[in-house]
């Protein structure tokens, strides 16, 4: 069993992949769909070990990728879109370089090397240099390195690109022998390729799964449409949703934006115009806080104060008293 959690990658602000959930059972072939920079790659590369993923996990046979890449890597095989292939090796040199380093033991090495050059018919050009085969047989040379080892998850990335159309219907005979003993993975643009080739088909578009299920199945969802029809209405359709959300999210901070502008210039009127607060105080609470002494001085000084404005009063009185005598005493001479 293959499982893989909740996994994603991201670069910065871009996610490459988000969220990926399936999982993966003996005895079947995958077909993994997706438009140009939909996240396929970016799912493999984390799958066989090569990117560690931002978040989630893939267990390869109750082995952590990540955290067990030994055990793990044991029960994987993977043949890249480019073969990793050493062009000055022969085919049988290659071959047994390959079963070192999957540290396949010394006494199944010949027994597995042969297996693989009869599963994949390269045997008639095992003594041959890399360099010198065809593309057809280079692919199939790939493709023995993938199943070395026999691991129980065999990954192919556009495993027939380049091929011509004989070598490409060999190369698929090739494939369906492998999911008796073997998990198998496919990813390719190939439609029809993964139409004739699949049992379970997946779909990803920005870096999310769209859909999972049989080829019957997805027919049946989809109103009797091709693969092709399919594939375009399920794509076009998560690329509206993803669209919509954008400008929801955009919409949702440029209120947010503008809230906040808002709220800013409340505070700085708020900052200008200041209230006065004055604070009333009974004699208990003035008692209370500053004691009774406090009181009685504030008493005093109130009479005192009352005396002054008294005395100032009386005082002003006398002055008018006095220039209205004077006026009085200046008529009279006159």
């Amino acid at each position: 069993m293959i499982k893989v959690d909740g996994i994603s990658k991201t670069y910065g602000s871009n996610k490459a992949v988000e969220n990926l959930s399936f999982e993966l059972e003996k005895g079947k072939i995958y077909g993994f769909l997706g438009p140009n920079g939909a996240g396929k790659s970016t799912t493999m590369n984390i799958m066989t070990g090569y990117l560690a993923p931002t978040e989630g996990k893939v267990i390869i046979e109750d082995h952590d990728i990540v955290l067990e890449p030994e055990e793990a890597k044991k029960h994987l095989g993977y043949l890249p879109e480019l073969p990793p292939l050493y062009q000055d090796m022969t085919v049988e040199e290659y071959l047994r370089f390959v079963a070192e380093l999957k540290r396949v033991p010394k006494k199944e090495r010949r027994d597995q090397l042969a297996k693989v050059m009869k599963m994949t018919e390269i045997g008639e050009v095992s003594e041959k240099l890399i360099r010198n085969l065809s593309k057809g047989y280079k692919q199939r040379v790939g493709l023995a390195q993938a199943i070395l080892g026999f691991p129980e998850l065999i990954i192919l990335d556009e495993p027939t690109v380049g091929l011509d159309p004989e070598q490409t219907i060999e190369f698929r005979e090739m494939v369906k022998g492998l999911k008796e003993d073997h998990i198998v993975l496919i990813s390719s643009h190939m439609l029809y390729e993964i139409q004739e080739l699949c049992d379970v088909i997946m779909i990803i578009s920005h870096g999310k799964l769209i859909e999972n299920g049989t080829k019957e199945e997805l027919i049946a969802k989809y109103d009797n449409k091709t693969l092709e029809e399919i594939f375009i209405e399920a794509t076009h359709h998560e690329a509206e949703i993803l669209e919509a959300e954008k400008k929801e999210a955009e919409r949702k901070a440029a209120e947010k934006k503008a809230k906040e502008e808002d709220d800013e210039d409340e505070g700085e009127e708020s900052e200008e115009k200041e209230p006065e607060i004055e604070f009333e105080m009974t004699e208990e609470e003035y008692k209370a806080i500053f004691g009774e002494d406090a009181v009685e001085d504030d008493e005093d000084s109130d009479e005192e104060s009352e005396e002054e404005d008294s005395d100032k009063e009386e005082s002003e009185d006398k002055k008018e008293s006095e220039k209205k005598k004077d006026k009085d005493s200046k008529e009279e001479e006159k």
